[in-house]
């Protein structure tokens, strides 16, 4: 998978890309991460890609002309399945996305909006998908970025040392993921339930999926609501 992300902060996405399960996709060519910075393509002297907006509103807008430009260049290189903007009024981002994109994308490119926003030209022209991870507003789009490339990027074969490990994650299958343990078996009277220690892996995989249900009941009705009635997804 090729991701470009297109930005006015590019240092900002150095440290979380260049970290664990990401730097070993990357250094393993399973992704190619580019990260590209938008006043690079700001025809203003000083490199300006931002402007008051028109009318009476407060707050500074990315302008048009430098992510014109900038997607263009790219696009002049290679194909690209989607070009996706980061906005917290988008589509809200899931792990059935995740899922889908992962297998249906090979090259995206990933705008992140900053200040007010973009110019509206560039979602009504430019951009393919619009996704939030949350109904809250952040400062920028790179952490969001940050949080879809992750997301993607586990989901290629061979980035996770067992892939098996993505499918029991939370909300495969609209299910939260049921309690997991590790060594030691007991600590501070604090037990590891004895049908995870039994060796009986069809007693282990009725109690995680038991579990699995009673979290997601408790915890996302809503997702337990979809399970229990498929014909409302």
């Amino acid at each position: 998978m090729r991701i470009d992300i297109i930005t006015c902060l590019p240092t900002i996405l150095d440290s979380y890309f260049n970290q664990s399960i990401i730097k070993r996709a990357k250094e393993k060519n399973h992704v190619d991460l580019q990260v590209h910075d938008l006043r690079v393509y700001s025809n203003d002297k000083h490199k300006k890609v931002d402007d008051y907006a028109y009318g009476f509103g407060a707050g500074m807008v990315l302008q048009i002309q430098p992510i014109d430009d900038c997607i263009s260049s790219l696009k002049s290189e290679r194909n690209y399945d989607a070009v996706i903007y980061l906005s917290p009024d988008g589509t809200v981002f899931n792990q059935g996305l995740a899922n889908e994109w992962s297998t249906k994308f090979k090259n995206i490119i990933l705008l992140c909006g900053h200040y007010k926003g973009v110019d509206e030209r560039v979602r009504e022209h430019l951009v393919d998908f619009e996704i939030s991870i949350g109904d809250y507003v952040l400062s920028g789009g790179e952490l969001a970025a940050a949080v879809v490339s992750d997301a993607l990027i586990r989901l290629i074969p061979g980035v996770l040392n067992d892939e098996t490990s993505a499918l029991s994650d939370s909300f495969q299958d609209d299910l939260i993921a049921p309690p997991v343990y590790s060594r030691p078996a007991e600590y501070k009277s604090w037990k590891v339930p004895e049908v995870l220690k039994s060796g009986n892996q069809k007693k282990v995989e009725e109690w995680n999926l038991n579990m699995a249900l009673q979290r997601t009941k408790e915890r996302r009705p809503e997702l337990y609501q979809k399970i229990i009635n498929p014909k409302d997804k």
